[in-house]
């Protein structure tokens, strides 16, 4: 690892304060937010100034945090990558929901050192709720730690998942899995931002989450909140491509085997 614990812990705490700042930032203009200003970067992918404004924000704290690190960012505001340190932003995570007054959305930043995600920050905006954590020093929740859910077996837990909203290939086998779920567990939710589902997972309000199409900046710093609150993260094949694989299944560990085979089922 290329920063010392030390670090890390520094850096974590300035994050934090990019994230509160750009959350401040998103919750200001949600005020008067009209649907006119909404752009369409493809079908049903939208953007708006506010997702670029956040991103450039962003951007420009974290090049003063750390110079020599580069960006993988949603918007394209900076694109230059390191060949070992590399932010991985999503300023605003859940933009459908955001465009429509729905009031789930976060910002997310991850720190990757090479491979590995070093760094994690999700921002829920609207509860005001800073999910944070550094490799090998736990998970927090406005400062306080937090532990993935205890429940043991599939039929006490509570899941999430996303909907495909532009990619339909595989909405049969989605379908499949979404009604084998349901009838296994307490039920599944599609709040509409993965780094939130993940941080709901690192705290113990869901068992698990599951989806696929996903991109790097949707779950990277989510994926470490879940790691160092004790639960567990693969991609669909349980393999370790999770962050760049487009697809991931993370739980409390305890029902991660059931849970897998039962995403397998319906993926294999």
């Amino acid at each position: 690892m290329t920063l010392s614990a030390e670090k890390l812990d520094q850096l974590l705490a300035q994050v934090k304060l990019v994230a509160k700042d750009t959350g401040s930032f998103i919750r200001t203009e949600s005020e008067n937010f009209s649907l006119s200003q909404v752009e369409h970067k493809g079908f049903n992918d939208l953007v708006s100034y506010v997702d670029k404004e956040a991103e450039r924000l962003i951007v420009d704290r974290l090049q003063a945090i750390l110079p020599e690190a580069g960006f993988i960012t949603e918007e394209g505001t900076k694109t230059t990558r390191s060949e070992t340190l590399n932010w991985i932003i999503d300023p605003l995570d859940g933009t459908t929901n955001f465009i429509h007054g729905l009031p789930v959305f976060s910002v997310s930043i991850a720190l990757a050192d090479g491979e590995q995600i070093v760094l994690g920050v999700v921002y829920e905006v609207n509860r005001d709720e800073c999910f944070s954590a550094r490799k090998g020093g736990g998970a927090y929740c406005n400062d306080k730690k937090i532990q993935v859910s205890p429940a043991p077996d599939l039929a006490g837990s509570l899941l999430a998942t996303g909907f495909p909203y532009y990619d339909f290939e595989q909405i049969d086998k989605y379908l499949d899995a979404l009604k084998r779920l349901m009838q296994k567990t307490h039920g599944l939710r599609r709040m509409g931002s993965a780094a939130v589902d993940l941080a709901y997972v690192a705290c113990g309000r869901f068992e698990g989450y599951f989806e696929y199409n996903l991109n790097s900046y949707d779950v990277a710093a989510g994926v470490l909140l879940v790691l160092e609150a004790g639960g567990s993260v693969t991609d669909f094949s349980g393999g370790n491509d999770f962050i760049f694989g487009r697809e991931v299944v993370s739980s409390n560990g305890k029902i991660h085997k059931d849970f897998l085979a039962e995403v397998q089922r319906i993926w294999s």
